[in-house]
């Protein structure tokens, strides 16, 4: 794709590389775990697996380990780790609302106001008041004696550069929330959620709301309501470039709500679109249009109003646990910006490349195009992952990358996994999914109290997800027993 970064590591294969390919200390443990995978519904597949003693260091089972996999979104581990690495936990990201004009007695601001975007990609999350970031601007400049504006409103996202979404992502994927561009500014991280509903009777229209109400975007729809029991069928299209979601089929009397997770294109003109909203209902005027800008800010702006986002190590978890993209997207543009001086997804896969060597993960024949793992070019080897694993149990910020993750049967993508069984609670990992291919990859305590790093992964399956998930899931609770 031209523009795009892609970080590719291709080196001659590093000395013991075979022979991990087939290690196993226990013909008990080996077994157990051969057994899942020689499954006839994985004969056409690829699995690769390390389990290592974080004590020891000793490879306990090996299979594939330095055969690239598709690591969907166990790429997020990279990411954050080198995030945390680079920032700190406690690093905060500061919006600002600014202006050069002067306020006259009347409260008319003769000139632009600003908001500048400094990557949080929680502007839209309500805090203990109820109120969101765009409130508490609106807010605070009606405090601050401000009731019109002369100019313009302009989205400052100028701290990032270059290309809004990954490297090779696919068309198909981009209308949903979880392909959503990334901005230095932006709402709600870019997406809106449009809910149908079945209306009361057979053939009465199909009720929709959306979320937020803006008129950045609209909804049109021609859904029926069907009889009870009938299938929904329902499409959504929204065409590259516009802001018109449509909205077409059928939906059952008597169905749950469906809520829709839809990306929309420009975050910063969305964002300064609701921004302004925001203005509006609390009685400022103004009279510019709604503008976006990524040059320098005029000289001699001062803040009227600031707000910080939560600690990384919050950031953290709301990307790993739920498994957010445009969080993860967001964390690499603002590793460039720390390591190398440029907000861009190239200057973040330059960052990552430097912390996987200083950390010790041999990055040879890596292939990374991302930090979601969104890139179907993405590919890295289990025993890479367990690497960075180690390194990060003994990292100094260990703590705030642990608890980023999800635990088995308790939260994130891994809370309705391993519930009811001996893993529950004692698996804290990234899971990834994409089209044939699955994995996880995190620590794992044993009943004996040992604790293992491990990486699993199966890639070019034809089995439905729930298949190889618990396939994965019963590798997991084997490994719980290791003595």
């Amino acid at each position: 794709m031209p523009g795009s970064a892609l970080l590719v590591l291709a080196l001659a294969a590093p000395p013991g590389a075979a022979a991990r390919e087939t290690r196993k200390a226990s013909p008990t443990l080996a077994g157990a775990i051969d057994r899942i995978v020689d499954r006839p519904a994985f004969a056409p597949a690829l699995w690769g697996i390390e389990v290592r003693d974080l004590r020891t260091g000793r490879v306990l089972y090996a299979r594939n380990a330095s055969k690239n996999l598709t690591p969907a979104s166990t790429m997020k581990l990279v990411t954050t780790a080198a995030a945390l690495d680079a920032l700190g936990p406690d690093a905060r990201l500061r919006t600002t609302v600014e202006t050069a004009a002067p306020l006259d007695a009347s409260g008319r601001l003769s000139g632009d106001l600003h908001i500048v975007g400094r990557g949080d990609p929680g502007l839209a999350e309500r805090g203990p008041d109820g109120r969101t970031a765009f409130d508490a601007f609106a807010d605070d400049l009606w405090d601050a004696g401000v009731r019109s504006i002369a100019g313009r409103i302009v989205g400052d996202e100028g701290l990032f550069r270059g290309d809004r979404r990954g490297a090779s992502w696919e068309w198909d994927d981009l209308v949903w929330c979880y392909g959503a561009e990334v901005s230095a500014l932006s709402w709600n991280t870019s997406c809106a959620d449009v809910t149908v509903s079945a209306g009361a009777r057979a053939g009465d229209p199909g009720v929709v709301a959306r979320d937020p109400v803006s008129s950045y975007y609209e909804v049109a729809s021609t859904v029926v309501t069907s009889p009870p029991g009938q299938k929904s069928d329902l499409t959504l299209v929204r065409d590259l470039g516009s802001t018109l979601i449509r909205l077409s089929g059928t939906y059952p009397v008597g169905a749950q709500p469906d809520v829709l997770e839809v990306a929309l294109e420009d975050p910063a003109r969305y964002a300064t679109t609701v921004f302004a909203e925001r203005l509006a209902q609390k009685g400022i005027r103004f009279a510019g249009p709604v503008v976006t800008s990524s040059d320098a800010l005029p000289p001699g702006t001062r803040v009227l109003s600031w707000r910080e986002s939560a600690p990384l190590s919050d950031l953290l978890r709301t990307t790993n646990k739920p498994s957010n993209n445009f969080r993860a997207e967001t964390l690499l543009r603002l590793l460039g910006l720390q390591a190398k001086g440029e907000g861009s997804t190239a200057a973040g896969l330059d960052a990552v490349a430097d912390f996987l060597k200083r950390v010790g993960v041999d990055p040879t024949n890596a292939a990374i195009g991302d930090g979601s793992g969104m890139a179907p070019t993405d590919l890295l080897a289990p025993h890479q992952v367990v690497d960075l694993l180690v390194a990060m149990d003994a990292h100094k910020y260990a703590q705030a990358f642990r608890d980023s993750l999800p635990v088995s049967g308790v939260d994130g993508t891994l809370e309705h996994r391993m519930r009811g069984t001996r893993a529950e609670k004692r698996v804290v990992a990234k899971t990834g999914t994409r089209r044939h291919a699955n994995a996880l990859a995190g620590y794992v305590t044993t009943l004996s109290g040992a604790r293992l790093a491990f990486a699993i992964g199966v890639s070019n399956h034809v089995a439905p997800n729930r298949e190889a998930t618990a396939a994965i899931d019963a590798i997991c609770n084997v490994l719980v027993g290791v003595p």
